[in-house]
């Protein structure tokens, strides 16, 4: 009995390290995803839901909704923290299952073999630079422009402002980067494979937003 149990506590202490080595050797980090059995894809799920939520949170502050919420009545600092916990969670946990359904559907298509589950956790720990983010990122601009980062035309412009959106867009980027080195260590594929299976399963979303910018 005892023997049996051991290697869950293992297996996850080896995962939230993974969860750090992420930004340093991710391809290392998402070729131990092939393992996919339920020991192994439950050892790594409290570092992929830590991720997908910190994440969420991140980019729900990074829309042009939190850029204006203290101009609508009733709102303050609290309720600003409570919509983006709440918010984020909801928008991380959403991004999860349908990028890794995007994801996954775009690998078979290229003649992959893994399960959906794997195809979500590489979006998960791909969202590691966006969960950094949150920490790395936003105390400072929140410390250096207060509440007019949540405030339309506040304070928060200029050069300063720029640099912080730039590092915001360069998360988001790093995240796309991650994916790809996700997708191409997980199947074992050429990079032009993994880039091919990125791009069709980013085209939906792609059009989305553009539909939704155009309208």
């Amino acid at each position: 009995m005892s023997s049996a149990a051991e290697p869950a506590p293992s297996l996850q202490r080896d995962w939230w390290l993974r969860a750090l080595a992420v930004f340093q050797g991710p391809g290392a980090v998402f070729a131990a995803m092939r393992n996919d059995s339920t020991e192994a894809a439950e050892a790594r799920q409290e570092p992929v839901m830590a991720f997908v939520l910190l994440a969420g949170i991140a980019g729900v502050l990074s829309t042009s909704l939190a850029g204006r919420l203290l101009d609508l009545e009733g709102f303050d600092g609290v309720l600003v923290a409570v919509w983006a916990f709440l918010g984020g969670g909801f928008y991380g946990l959403a991004a999860f299952w349908i990028v890794g359904l995007l994801l996954h559907a775009a690998a078979l298509g290229l003649g992959g073999t893994t399960s959906y589950r794997q195809a979500r956790h590489v979006f998960g720990f791909a969202a590691a630079p966006l969960a950094l983010s949150l920490f790395l990122v936003w105390p400072v601009r929140i410390a250096v422009y207060g509440g007019d980062v949540f405030r339309a035309g506040g304070g928060d412009s200029g050069l300063g402002d720029k640099l912080f959106e730039g590092l915001v867009v360069a998360a988001f980027a790093w995240v796309l980067a991650l994916v790809l080195v996700g997708m191409r260590a997980i199947h074992g594929w050429t990079w032009p494979r993994a880039a091919a299976a990125v791009a069709v399963a980013a085209a939906l979303p792609a059009l989305l937003v553009l539909g939704s910018a155009l309208a």
